[in-house]
């Protein structure tokens, strides 16, 4: 079967050589990586970048009259415009530069729930819905913020097959709801819920909505100028990018809501012994040194992912998921969860009698990389009547040969381990 992103074997050859990790080999196999869900690896334009700045502008920013320190806040600001521009934020946006997309989620979780110098958004008796298709980043925060507000959590619940539906979200909705906090893509299951028109439905009754896009930043990229969306935040690592960076972009009028969740320096106007007033955003929810090779490097991830074509990578990434989906239903014993989605990167699967750290362990034996377990989505698993799984997740890089490898090892551990 042929790699739809790529005309021929150069074109192949000359990408995944942006990946230099995926040319060794694990226990004598040739690396397949296929856990691209958990983290993808990092190409080589993306260390140039944040090398180059480690190299001959590393300095603090915007603190330093110095050259070096006015060359790190230049490339520093230009990396957040590039980044705004990736996910379409207009005027009315900014970006604010995270440890990651668990970092965003809490700061929007944290800020409108803890009062400060302005009212929290939440107050008790508010209610705020999550869907039941969550990561644990985007469920554990919203239970701390009704914990602490006296707010009401509710859940949207997939159907059983996996799904969200908007009929189900009208009937949920009521006056008091202040917030719907939905996933992108499910980690867990590879689901791409209708978020465009649930939250849609949310806005239009006064909600602020938030969305996790750590599983759509590197493919299937959401465009802010047409989405009813106040809080977006993804991770670098999850596109081709830095670990320990990521970003909230949020409608300034939303943004300002927020209580910050670090205090300290630059995010201050003035201090005095007993009191300070924080500064305009966006520095005033970026207290402390960032991570300013981590903004960097994103901001080459984004323009990487860019050069390649978003939609060549979402034809190529939706294809190998369709094959891999399909492979694996035609396998005796086997599950496939959210087999419908055709708009992922993800496949779930579950193996009658056969435990997912068994396959994972076995598939590495072949240089295999896959994710086992519960994917930090308990409550969702538990939901559909399921234990762990076995997750293999695609990436720009990946190629049909690999998809059959998975097969082909998949079909081999059931039937050493039946």
């Amino acid at each position: 079967m042929g790699d739809a992103l790529w005309t021929d074997r150069l074109a192949l050859d000359t990408v995944r050589s942006q990946f230099p990790v995926l040319a060794q080999r694990i226990h004598g196999a040739e690396l397949a990586y296929l856990d691209n869900a958990a983290t993808t690896q990092m190409a080589l334009a993306v260390q140039d970048a944040m090398r180059a700045f480690e190299q001959h502008d590393r300095a603090n920013i915007h603190r330093g009259v110095h050259t070096l320190s006015q060359r790190a806040t230049d490339a520093f600001e230009r990396a957040r415009s590039d980044l705004k521009r990736f996910v379409g934020a207009g005027p009315d946006h900014e970006l604010v530069f995270t440890l990651g997309t668990t970092d965003a989620l809490n700061m929007v979780a944290h800020g409108l729930s803890t009062a400060g110098h302005r009212s929290a958004w939440l107050q008790a008796g508010d209610e705020i819905v999550v869907s039941g298709l969550e990561h644990h980043a985007n469920l554990v925060p919203w239970q701390q913020a009704a914990r602490r507000t006296g707010a009401v959590l509710r859940v949207l619940l997939p159907d059983a097959q996996g799904r969200l539906h908007v009929a189900d979200l009208r009937r949920l909705l009521t006056p008091r709801t202040r917030v719907l906090a939905l996933t992108a893509c499910a980690n867990a299951t590879g689901e791409r819920p209708p978020y465009e028109a649930l939250f849609q439905l949310a806005s239009d009754a006064g909600a602020l909505t938030v969305l996790d896009a750590a599983q759509a930043v590197a493919h299937g990229v959401p465009d802010l100028s047409a989405l009813a969306c106040d809080f977006i935040a993804f991770s670098g690592h999850k596109m081709y990018g830095p670990m320990g960076s990521g970003v909230l972009v949020g409608r300034r009028a939303a943004l300002e809501r927020l209580e910050p969740l670090r205090y300290g320096g630059d995010m201050v106007a003035w201090v005095s012994a007993t009191e300070a007033s924080f500064a305009e955003l966006p520095a005033r929810l970026e207290g402390g040194t960032p991570n300013v090779a981590g903004a960097i490097g994103m901001a080459a991830a984004a323009g990487f992912i860019e050069q390649i074509g978003r939609d060549r990578i979402d034809v190529h990434l939706s294809a190998l998921r369709e094959h891999a989906a399909a492979g694996l239903a035609a396998l005796p014993g086997i599950t496939v969860l959210s087999a419908h989605s055709r708009t992922s990167a993800i496949v779930s699967f579950v193996a009658d009698g056969v435990h997912p750290h068994d396959i994972g362990t076995v598939l590495d034996q072949l240089g295999i990389a896959v994710r086992t377990g519960h994917h930090c989505a308990q409550p969702l698993l538990e939901h559909l009547g399921l234990g762990p799984t076995t997750r293999a997740s695609f990436a720009l890089y990946n190629t049909h040969a690999e998809v059959e490898r998975l097969l082909a090892g998949v079909a081999h551990a059931i039937k050493v381990l039946q």
